[in-house]
């Protein structure tokens, strides 16, 4: 429909400017038979012009000898008497009106172009609900999504971080053989919250453990949920989780979740509050512990603000399993130091653990 509605725009703009083009338009034996004002009342006062027609400011007519002529009368009220006195024939040419329909379109068309190229832009951003499945729409999720062959890390490549590694080590045993928890009654937590400094791997680590236990990996960032129309970020979140139930056991890793999940009301949003961000919120903690039980997935999320987090958000049954992500040591930085060498040539004289003293407290970024 917004196809046609601008195609139908653009062809009433063009037509309008290709009429007014060929209304001012003049035919080759116009300019070769127009003749000069001044000429053509001498020729008058002559005896030499046999007949006129008169079409507004246009005067077309043939002179004795049967040559045509054209002229423009400016505003000559003796014109006529002038015709006249010397017995030359006069003929007066109605001039074409347009129709009300064509005036209204030339006058309207460029309004009508403006708008439906708005609309149309402003439809390709949102992406129609009959749209191309290519199209990313307003409201729905903006996760990418890694299967399994993709995402190709494990925790071999994960170094310097051994002690969240073994935080995170039964979520990928629970995920291979969800079976073994669910005899005894265990149910694995809903929410992991990665919090560290940035640069230490939180991403890094989120991606092994998918890659572990061999499972789609959806990946979002926390300020992709808040747009400027309320009720979006809200919509993103249910798409989202319409979209992991599909391809469940799966995890849904949500990087920088400060930005959607501060405190709501008081000093966690400056005294104010966000309807949009605060109903994207209410929406995620539905989704994470509601009744609608979005089993076998897991919802991963990192952070460094943990402190500005919502409380609803790390109770029981959402968050509640938190895993810090720290800085590496001398020994941690050497892991780091060997998985990145094994990409690069090195000379045998080259100490990873002299390089590793050398930089203590470097995030693996």
């Amino acid at each position: 429909m917004m196809k046609i509605l601008v195609r139908i725009a653009m062809f009433v703009v063009v037509g309008s400017v290709l009429f007014s083009m060929m209304g001012r338009m003049q035919p080759t034996y116009e300019q070769n038979y127009t003749i000069l004002y001044s000429d053509f009342i001498e020729d008058i006062r002559n005896g030499v012009v046999s007949e006129v027609t008169i079409e507004g400011e246009k005067v077309k007519g043939k002179l004795i000898n049967g040559e045509p002529f054209i002229t423009y009368n400016p505003d000559d009220t003796h014109l006529i008497d002038d015709l006249i006195q010397y017995g030359v024939k006069i003929k007066v040419a109605t001039p074409e009106k347009q129709s009300m329909l064509t005036q209204i379109f030339i006058s309207w068309a460029p309004m009508l172009l403006l708008i439906a190229v708005w609309v149309y832009f402003f439809r390709k951003q949102q992406g129609g609900a009959g749209g191309d499945g290519g199209q990313m729409g307003m409201g729905k999720s903006r996760a990418k999504l890694l299967e399994e062959d993709q995402i190709k890390v494990g925790f071999s490549d994960v170094a310097g971080v051994e002690e969240a590694k073994e935080d995170v080590m039964e979520i990928v045993d629970f995920l291979k053989d969800p079976s073994k928890y669910e005899f005894v009654g265990g149910k694995i937590p809903h929410g992991v919250l990665l919090v560290g400094p940035p640069g230490t791997g939180k991403t890094l680590l989120a991606r092994a453990i998918a890659g572990e236990a061999n499972v789609p990996f959806f990946s979002i960032s926390g300020s992709d949920f808040v747009e400027m129309f309320v009720g979006v970020g809200a919509s993103r979140v249910r798409d989202m989780f319409e979209q992991a139930k599909k391809r469940a056991p799966c995890i849904i890793f949500i990087d920088e979740i400060d930005a959607v999940g501060r405190q709501r009301g008081g000093a966690g949003t400056g005294g104010g509050g966000n309807d949009e961000r605060e109903q994207t919120l209410n929406q995620l903690l539905v989704e994470m512990d509601g009744f609608s039980g979005n089993e076998g997935i897991i919802v991963i999320a990192a952070t460094n603000r943990s402190d500005v987090l919502d409380k609803a958000l790390l109770r029981p049954g959402r968050f509640d399993r938190e895993v810090h992500v720290g800085l590496p040591d001398i020994k941690g930085r050497e892991q780091i130091l060997k998985v990145h060498i094994q990409k690069v040539p090195q000379a045998e004289d080259v100490s990873i653990r002299d390089l590793a003293r050398g930089t203590p407290g470097f995030s693996g970024a």
